[in-house]
This record gives C-alpha cells, sequence and structure tokens, in this order.
C-alpha cells in the first residue's frame, strides 16, 4: 500500500510514520509545509490511501487556520478529484471543531469541506475527532498542557496552573495510531461513505491531578518507589514523561552498601508489592544467616554458583540447596526457616533478590541465626 501522510513533520504524523516504517506492506509518502502544494497533485497521484494530519491548530492570525485546514484540505479534496480514483482518507479534526473560535470554526469548516467532497465524489472519508492527544514528541510549551507540564518537571522549570479542577479529556498516541492503522487495514468496515470516528480509550484527569503525578514521576528517582506505571493512564503519562529526560538524565546513581562481603544495592520499590535489589558475595563468603517472621524473599543467581542452606526454627530440620547461573531457577526464602547463602564458586557472584515488602529499618523482621 502506497500511504501519503501530510503534516509529516507534526506530532501525530512523526508518530505514525514509525508505526508504518515497521511494516514491509507500507511505501511512505510525505507532505509538510516546506513542500510548495503544487507537488501534492503529483502525490496524490501515486498514493492509494491518505492520512491527512496537516493543519494549523495555533496561531495569531485567523487567516491562517483558513489557508492551512480550509484551503489547504480543498487543494487536496481537488487533488483526488483529479485522479478518477476513490482514494480513502482519514482527517485529523478535533473535538474543538463545534466550538465557536477561530480554530474550531476553521476545524468544523474543513469537517463540511471533506464531507462535501466524500457525498460528491462517493469517495470514503473518516473524520476523528480527537480531543487532547499527548505521547512523545509533542511539542512542549506549544498547545500540550502534558507536553509542557513533562518538559518544565524535569528540568524544575515552575509549572502554571490557572484551574487546578478543570478536567482535561485525552487519548494516547500509540491509542490514536493503532485507530488509526485499524481503518486503514479495514477501509471497507463501513457502510458509509462518510463516517465519524474515536479512540476508544479515552481518559480523564484534572489539571491539578496531572501536576501532581508528574511531580510523583520526578521523586521517584529519590524515594526509589515506583508509582503504579502497568497500565491505563498512569502508563501512558509515565512513558510519555520520561521521553522528556535530556540524555544527561538517561541514568541516575543508587544507593549501595559495600562490605568485606560484597555490595548491596537497593534497585527499586513499589509501594505495596516490595522491592528489587542486587547483592555481590566474593568467593568462599556466606550472607544471610538470619530469619523473618512474615517477610518472604526470591533469589536469583545471575553470575555464579550459590549453596543456600535452610534452617527450620521449629523442628531444627535442615535443607541444602546448589545452583548456578547456568540453570538459572528461583530460590524462595520461607517464614520460620534460617537461611544463607555461601559463594561457592572461584569468582564473585551476583544475585539478584525481590522482597514482598520495603525494608523498614524501624522493623526489619530480619533476626540472626545459623544455618
Amino acid at each position: 500500500m502506497k500511504v501519503l501522510i501530510t503534516g509529516s513533520n507534526g506530532f501525530i504524523a512523526k508518530n505514525l510514520k514509525l508505526f508504518l516504517k515497521e511494516r514491509s506492506d507500507i511505501n511512505i509518502f510525505t507532505f509538510s509545509k516546506e513542500n510548495d502544494i503544487s507537488e501534492l497533485r503529483r502525490i496524490v497521484n501515486e498514493v492509494n490511501f491518505i492520512f491527512h494530519l496537516a493543519g494549523v491548530n495555533r496561531t495569531e492570525k485567523k487567516e491562517d487556520f483558513i489557508e492551512g485546514n480550509e484551503e489547504l484540505t480543498q487543494e487536496l479534496c481537488n487533488a483526488i478529484k483529479k485522479t478518477n480514483r476513490k482514494i480513502p482518507l482519514i482527517y485529523s479534526s478535533s473535538i474543538q471543531s463545534k466550538l465557536d473560535n477561530p480554530y474550531g470554526i476553521s476545524k468544523n469548516n474543513t469537517e463540511n469541506i471533506i464531507s462535501i467532497f466524500s457525498e460528491d465524489y462517493k469517495n470514503p472519508v473518516f473524520i476523528f475527532r480527537l480531543p487532547n492527544v499527548f505521547g512523545k514528541w509533542c511539542k512542549p510549551n506549544y498547545n500540550s498542557v502534558i507536553a509542557t507540564f513533562c518538559y518544565n518537571i524535569i528540568r524544575d522549570i515552575p509549572i502554571t496552573i490557572n484551574n487546578s479542577e478543570v478536567i482535561l479529556n485525552l487519548v494516547y498516541i500509540d491509542d490514536v495510531i493503532k485507530a488509526f492503522i485499524k481503518v486503514m487495514d479495514n477501509p471497507k468496515t463501513t457502510t458509509q461513505i462518510k463516517s465519524y470516528k474515536s479512540v476508544k480509550q479515552l481518559y480523564q484527569i484534572t489539571v491539578g491531578n496531572l501536576a501532581k503525578q508528574l511531580y510523583a514521576f520526578k521523586q521517584m528517582r529519590n524515594s526509589n518507589i515506583l508509582e503504579r506505571v502497568g497500565k491505563d493512564l498512569i502508563r501512558a503519562l509515565y512513558s510519555t514523561y520520561v521521553s522528556y529526560l535530556p540524555e544527561q538524565q538517561f541514568s541516575y546513581p543508587i544507593k549501595s552498601y559495600n562490605d568485606s562481603r560484597g555490595i548491596f544495592m537497593e534497585m527499586l520499590k513499589t509501594p505495596d508489592c516490595g522491592q528489587f535489589s542486587c547483592f555481590t558475595v566474593l568467593p568462599n563468603i556466606t550472607r544471610g544467616n538470619h530469619y523473618h517472621h512474615s517477610k518472604t524473599e526470591k533469589f536469583l543467581v545471575i553470575k555464579g554458583h550459590a549453596c543456600f542452606k535452610f534452617f527450620q526454627l521449629d523442628t531444627s530440620k535442615t535443607y541444602e540447596l546448589i545452583v548456578n547461573s547456568d540453570k538459572p531457577e528461583i530460590v524462595e526464602s520461607i517464614p520460620g526457616w534460617a537461611h544463607s547463602i555461601t559463594n561457592i564458586g572461584k569468582e564473585e557472584m551476583t544475585v539478584m533478590l525481590w522482597s514482598n515488602e520495603i525494608f523498614d529499618h524501624s522493623n526489619p523482621d530480619t533476626f540472626r541465626s545459623k544455618t
């Protein structure tokens, strides 16, 4: 399939291009404000699907809205007519198309141009009225509060909140692109020549809570405690937040504790699912020799050979287990069993460790006992 993307240097288009480049069955053509309008007809004549993402959404002059939205779209529709073919067209409109402001009026007029074209020439068009779109590569200090907040918070630049209770309606860029591509791959899924589409996954958050969440992401590097970044809006916001990190902040230090046994490092902590750590053990050295009443742990030897010893505090039963990194397996500590780990290899051993709770210095639940 030969695909044209207008507004190809914009935020949504950049993400769309990346997704489409991952496919071997797509040949991408682009048109942007750097191109002369005379080139549009030639490009349209070569393609069989169009993503019309070009448009002006912020300007000091009303004439720019007319030229960049309405007139460009009319030129595009005329170019499709000249081909004497039906070329499916996705248009990225806005929920503001129903508002009485210069931008909204322009988007509504542009929708009308597309609708008339579709009805007169029976050309399939799909209009997406998008709310605020956020994600990687959105331009900060332009028209996205999320992009601006992320950029500023990371760089310790103050943010401005006029009304913290304002509710934002949001769609994540990946969900937008997937919705676009679904239409592209199945352009005949609707019996209508013109149809309005939407991105199913809509998120809502107040401006105040947005700022609070982004500041919590920033604090993660100091506390080492993760936010719940695994799904839904928080996942999308976190992915967006880190995309604004400058290269100098791609890494950050963590605390490490060095003694005669090796090094112990706390990597990540969670609000309610424990913490992840890593430690080393020098040859012939033993770590542990303690027990827990409730705390449990999982050990993974990722380098070296280990001997785990267990001692049951009630029955005095013992158990011994030999593991090595050539055959990875998880070893669990059991409440009420004292346990230790000894490096029985000739080189330094490295072990990943998860415990089901964050270490609490005031209540460590760790008691010395030989195994």
